[in-house]
């Protein structure tokens, strides 16, 4: 009966019962059981598998979820790997994969690389940088390892392919949107029409299963929907990414 680590994080413990749900969607047809054995301290959900079909079950979990190396020797020099922002310096991006026994690794994706990939290589600030594509603790990211020390602890990383061209889809649309960090998409769906926003709203894209990006009408601010359903997603986060600051500040500034 293996236990695995699900590439997901829960915002409160509420939220494993949806998680239960979804992996008894999933796995529907297969005789397998699954059940929810823990939350690690960084907030990553482990669960266990067991029964004839639990190696297709991993399999198909694996692909559809994802599941955390968990240990620094299962991280392999460019492997893709999904994380979740752990914290924001000057000169790194750290971002919680999952490694975490016997101690919790973040691997960082450095300034010089984050230029490159978000800015065509100016020298703008790491803070200016979050600030106009909405980095945040909690935001999901998707990386790609540059180099492993396991000698010293250290997983380098860049922004996967994947993400860069989200980046660059969001900033081609020209359209606001509104992070939600915390929260299902149900949970983000009736917040909208209790606050009567949806003629406001285009969509809303998963990001993860507790973090959505609500996709603005041209013309709506990201910003000003916060007052109208922050109230009924108390316990969400929210960040913003306003596509027309992109161009603009990249176009006429080089901060160092």
């Amino acid at each position: 009966m293996p236990i695995v680590t699900l590439s997901t994080k829960v915002y409160s413990d509420l939220q494993l019962k949806l998680i239960d749900k979804l992996l008894e969607s999933m796995l529907k047809g297969l005789k397998v059981d699954t059940e929810i054995s823990g939350v690690t301290p960084r907030r990553w959900v482990r669960i266990e598998v067991s029964d004839e079909d639990e190696k297709v079950a991993l399999r198909y979990i694996a692909d559809e979820i994802g599941i955390c190396p968990t240990l620094l020797k299962n991280v392999e020099k460019f492997s893709t790997l999904r994380g979740y922002v752990s914290s924001i310096d000057k000169k790194e991006l750290h971002i919680d994969v999952g490694v975490f026994s016997p101690n919790a690794i973040d691997a960082t994706v450095s300034l010089q690389h984050l230029q490159a990939q978000l800015a065509d290589g100016r020298k703008i600030a790491l803070k200016k940088l979050a600030e106009l594509f909405g980095f945040c603790q909690n935001l999901p990211l998707t990386v790609k390892v540059h180099s492993v020390d396991k000698e010293n602890s250290r997983v380098e990383a860049v922004l996967s392919e994947k993400q860069v061209t989200l980046y660059r889809s969001w900033t081609k649309s020209l359209l606001d949107r509104l992070i939600i960090l915390g929260a299902s998409s149900n949970e983000v769906m009736l917040a909208l029409k209790q606050a009567r926003c949806n003629r406001d709203v285009v969509g809303v894209e998963p990001l993860g299963l507790f973090e959505h990006a609500i996709v603005c009408k041209l013309g709506t601010d990201a910003k000003g929907l916060i007052p109208k359903i922050g109230k009924k997603l108390w316990n969400a986060n929210f960040s913003i990414f306003n596509p027309r600051k992109i161009p603009r500040f990249l176009g006429e500034w080089s901060v160092l």
